[in-house]
């Protein structure tokens, strides 16, 4: 990567994939896009910003061409929960948007990244371990486009030569972005509700499992990935990466190391339980370790540590009430299943 086009850089995982690219390759390397302007504000500093609606493939095909990128990260997209809400409208924008990056790849022989997501799976795929190829039957519009991007990104791959590759990622968390509608993000949401007010409604259930991981391993596994070897890909464009699965309560139990009296309770929502419970349990990433060398570096303790620190800086709250932890990053409670 030498000059980097990232489309929906004020998202959770762009606005922090722009900065830390920028501090790589150099400011004026890493050229942020998103349909507005503002957002976070990070993708505006010091590199260049442009204005951008995907679903424009002229202007994006413009855009790239303008800066002569070599890259193109494109992260523009609705995601599950949202979609579930504007399903035609999901349509529309993660899969017309996806096809004119690939165009514009095509078209200026970039390399190209698009995440997947653990909601290509279904309820018929395995929920422990769940293999990196195995069956794939999403109940969800979002499921439904991912699977078409992994598959529009092989054949983009096979027929025309695009260096195309791709992560299928868990839950994310980050203190720094607000989630943008994923199903997952009640782990963020419990994380400032703890700081903020000692308490949480979760609208996922008790005893529901999934994958999850801290934003600074995702995108260390964006840019470990697009620095491989090519040779070496096999599973380029779909590669099952997680750091650690745990329900609500784990989560909670872990915040209560350091936030002592944080009471957990919860208010089931059935559109995005149903999503959850159609989900894996635990993914099998042996080939995301195998191929490229992909290791996350936090734990559950680790990560928790971490955030709660940076939500209170973030918040004006007394930070008294978060209590020196006693965990340590090397071993995960009982029942945490931590891959680190």
């Amino acid at each position: 990567m030498k000059t980097i086009l990232i489309t929906g850089s004020s998202g959770q995982i762009g606005s922090e994939l722009t900065t830390r690219l920028r501090k790589i390759y150099g400011a004026r390397h890493v050229v942020a896009t998103d349909i507005k302007p503002g957002g976070s504000g990070l993708e505006q500093e010091e590199g260049p910003f442009e204005t951008l609606d995907v679903n424009d493939q002229r202007a994006l095909h413009d855009v790239a061409g303008k800066y002569k990128v070599d890259t193109i990260i494109h992260l523009a997209a609705l995601l599950s929960a949202t979609a579930e809400k504007s399903p035609l409208f999901a349509w529309h924008l993660n899969m017309g948007g996806l096809i004119n990056a690939l165009e514009t790849a095509k078209e200026l022989q970039c390399q190209f990244f698009a995440p997947s997501s653990i909601g290509v799976f279904g309820p018929a795929s395995p929920k422990d371990s769940t293999p990196q190829v195995t069956v794939q039957r999403p109940v969800t519009m979002y499921g439904i486009n991912k699977v078409a991007g992994e598959l529009l990104c092989d054949y983009y791959y096979a027929r025309f030569g695009v260096d195309t590759r791709g992560l299928r990622f868990p839950g994310l968390i980050s203190y720094l972005t607000p989630p943008g509608g994923g199903t997952t993000d009640y782990a963020v949401e419990m994380f400032f509700e703890a700081v903020r007010s000692r308490a949480y409604t979760s609208y996922i259930g008790q005893g529901t499992f999934m994958d999850m991981m801290y934003m600074p391993d995702a995108i260390d596994a964006i840019i470990a990935l697009m620095e491989a070897d090519p040779a070496k890909l096999v599973n380029r464009n779909a590669y099952n990466v997680s750091a650690m699965s745990f329900d609500p309560e784990l989560l909670a139990a872990e915040i209560r190391r350091s936030i002592p009296d944080f009471r957990l309770t919860y208010q089931v929502d059935p559109v995005r339980q149903q999503i959850a419970e159609s989900w894996p349990d635990r993914l099998d990433i042996t080939a995301a370790r195998q191929e490229w060398g992909f290791r996350p570096s936090y734990t559950l303790e680790r990560m928790a540590v971490d955030m709660l620190g940076h939500v209170a800086a973030r918040l004006p709250v007394d930070h008294s009430i978060i209590a020196g932890s006693s965990c340590s990053s090397g071993t995960a409670p009982d029942g945490c299943r931590s891959r680190a």
